[in-house]
């Protein structure tokens, strides 16, 4: 094997470790993205859900509010 055949296995390897450091940094972007799509996912529905539940609440919270109002309207009232 010649000094030129070394150099080119020597160029060979370093270039294949440089491709696959490249793809292993790619994986690792890509399972971030992946897992902040996945959290934002998470947060999107936590917040549906308090609103659904915000919005189930509402009616009988407008309900005792209106009540208490009149109720303090009829002490006024009263006295």
């Amino acid at each position: 094997m010649g000094i030129k055949d070394q150099f080119q296995d020597k160029a060979n390897d370093l270039s294949a470790k440089a491709k696959g450091a490249m793809g292993g940094e790619k994986d690792e972007a890509s399972e971030r993205a992946s897992q902040a799509r996945d959290d934002a996912q998470e947060r999107g529905s936590q917040a549906q859900e308090q609103a659904r539940e915000r919005s189930a609440n509402a009616p009988d919270q407008a309900r005792e509010a209106a009540q208490e109002q009149q109720d303090k309207f009829n002490q006024d009232y009263d006295a």
